[in-house]
């Protein structure tokens, strides 16, 4: 029978750290693992990541391509179809509805109505944008779908 006070890890299964430069005795003394002078033996020693010793590194030697319309870019906020369905039929929603109602976390730059899954409700939808399906069903369920 095993006792509380005798428990403790199996022998070898937690092992010391290694104490550099700590003596010659410690087998990494003196130079602890660094070797005698250059750039890597200095305290803050090295290069950064991607230097090549002075040759044109990778990074640079690629060509540049595309281009990036970070500074203009739009941030249209998606809402499938079928998460309306949560409404009561002949109700109107705006996208201060959607934003109550936590469909959207944010209005960002717009919110468009996407048609993925199914209407059951004749709802009217105020939003910047739809997409062609999702147009066509709030019709088709007798809804309307109003661009703000």
């Amino acid at each position: 029978m095993v006792q509380l006070n005798e428990l403790g890890p199996n022998k070898g299964a937690r092992k010391k750290p290694t104490r550099k430069g700590q003596g010659i005795g410690s087998g990494l003394g003196k130079t602890a693992g660094r070797g005698h002078k250059g750039q890597k033996a200095r305290s803050g020693g090295g290069v950064r990541p991607g230097f090549e010793g002075g040759q044109m590194p990778l990074q640079r030697r690629m060509p540049k391509r595309g281009f990036t319309n970070a500074p203009f870019k739009k941030e249209i906020i998606a809402v499938n179809l079928d998460a309306l369905n949560r409404f009561e039929t002949g109700s109107v929603i705006t996208i201060d509805t959607l934003l109550e109602a936590g469909l959207i976390k944010k209005i960002g730059d717009g919110v468009k109505i996407l048609g993925n899954g199914e209407i059951t409700k004749a709802l009217t939808v105020q939003a910047n944008a739809f997409s062609k399906s999702a147009a066509d069903k709030i019709a088709a369920a007798g809804g309307k779908a109003e661009v703000v």
